[in-house]
């Protein structure tokens, strides 16, 4: 039997099985390699499976829990599950319709969160009792299986499930939010592309400008961290995911504007965590880059900048927060810059995604139905140019102001828009790891 932190091997044998009449007990599963679209359930990585009468449960090689689905006709949909992210939250997986959900979010399937957020779309699935039982009760099916008459590597696989409870699930999410200076509270939209899956690494605190309508980001002021700190991250970071890093192959660099770090800085910093992390030799193709920009930080960016990602093992996506193009919605919401800089970054954008085929430029912008008129012909303007050629690239991300109960009216003005545009438009749901 592996040590519990030995490296895993992909070249392993094909998957243990254990089978009784109650439950079946699989270990060295094998999962897609590369991230999909598609309008059914895909498991991604290397992972092991729990299946009893009534329940499935999925968990990574730290015997970590990560997905979940009851068999029981209380469970909303076969294909829907649940999900358990590194910062311990539940996420629940719904279909919404598919073709529905696909529109809006680029995505087959719908997250639901257990917290608020700007979500225009889904219901409350965490109300249903089936879904309440497995993210309170999941640890009682575990100690439910009986501890004699196993052979032994799945009975020392058990028993290395139980001891990760949920409180010591909990306590390493919080050594995550240490290690990295505070907790993730806002995802880049793109991450979609690797489902939200990718190790967090603060290069630098805070944001540029502190906009009166934010909610999600802190107060801090912008400063860049050390090298010597950056590298202690790094060294963590490893050793906290452990095994199952090597189900990944995404980075997020934070916080929320880290363009605006040296440049030099950044690229050091990505080939480092590339070979630390071992995205080469990762069970998952490809290696992602996320990280978050603003109007200044991506106009005054190094042009060496672009040309080391260019020459980098990533595809890498930065999305710029632009809010809007309309001078008397940038004083409404409190953000210092103006429509001629937005335009510009805009225009920087679109260069970059038709010149540099493994670098994209996407942009977020605001919606919501109390905004002067003068936004939505603004942001028109700018997402309907003379030319009627579409682009593949530099997608375009709505976000709703309002958290928790957001105006039906502006799921219908997303749609409308939607069809106007010739850029990928889609709805951007805040979510934090």
């Amino acid at each position: 039997m592996m040590n519990r932190m030995d490296p895993f091997p992909i070249n392993s044998p094909l998957p243990q099985v254990f089978t009784t009449p109650e439950f079946s007990m699989e270990l060295c599963c094998q999962g897609n390699d590369r991230y999909t679209k598609v309008s059914y359930p895909v498991k991604y990585g290397l992972f092991s499976r729990l299946e009893t009468r009534d329940h499935i449960l999925e968990f990574n090689l730290n015997h970590e829990i990560r997905h979940a689905r009851s068999k029981k006709n209380t469970w909303l949909h076969p294909s829907e599950w649940l999900k358990r992210t590194l910062g311990n939250d539940w996420v629940y997986y719904s279909s919404g319709g598919y073709s529905g959900v696909y529109e809006a979010l680029g995505e087959y399937y719908l997250p639901n969160l257990t917290y608020p957020t700007n979500s225009l779309l889904g219901g409350k699935p965490f109300e249903e009792k089936g879904i309440r039982e497995i993210v309170t009760h999941w640890p009682d099916i575990l100690t439910g299986l009986p501890d004699t008459g196993l052979p032994d590597e799945f009975s020392g696989w058990l028993q290395r499930l139980r001891e990760n409870t949920p409180e010591r699930l909990a306590e390493k999410a919080r050594t995550l939010f240490d290690i990295i200076g505070s907790r993730v509270t806002v995802m880049p939209p793109d991450a979609r592309h690797t489902d939200y899956n990718f190790i967090p690494l603060t290069i630098a605190d805070g944001c540029l400008y502190k906009c009166a309508f934010c909610k999600i980001k802190n107060k801090k002021p912008f400063s860049v961290r050390s090298r010597a700190d950056i590298h202690r991250q790094i060294a963590e970071l490893k050793t906290l995911y452990g095994r199952d890093i090597i189900n990944y192959n995404a980075l997020f660099l934070g916080e929320h504007d880290a363009l605006n770090a040296p440049a030099d800085l950044i690229l050091e910093t990505l080939e480092k965590a590339h070979e630390e992390f071992g995205f080469a030799s990762s069970y998952m193709k490809e290696a992602f880059l996320f990280i978050f920009g603003s109007a200044d930080s991506f106009l005054n960016a190094d042009p060496l900048l672009f040309e080391g990602l260019k020459a980098l093992p990533f595809q890498t996506f930065i999305n710029l927060g632009l809010e809007s193009c309309d001078k008397t919605t940038l004083k409404l919401i409190g953000k210092p810059i103006t429509p001629e800089k937005v335009r510009a970054a805009f225009e920087k954008a679109q260069q970059i995604n038709q010149t540099l085929p493994n670098v994209e430029i996407s942009c977020n912008f605001i919606m919501d139905e109390d905004l002067p008129p003068t936004h939505a012909e603004s942001l028109l303007s700018l997402l309907r140019p003379d030319s009627r050629r579409t682009s593949p690239k530099g997608g375009i991300y709505l976000s709703p102001l309002k958290f928790a109960s957001p105006s039906r009216e502006v799921l219908y003005d997303f749609y409308k828009l939607k069809s106007l545009s010739r850029f990928p438009t889609f709805l951007y749901l805040i979510q934090r790891l």
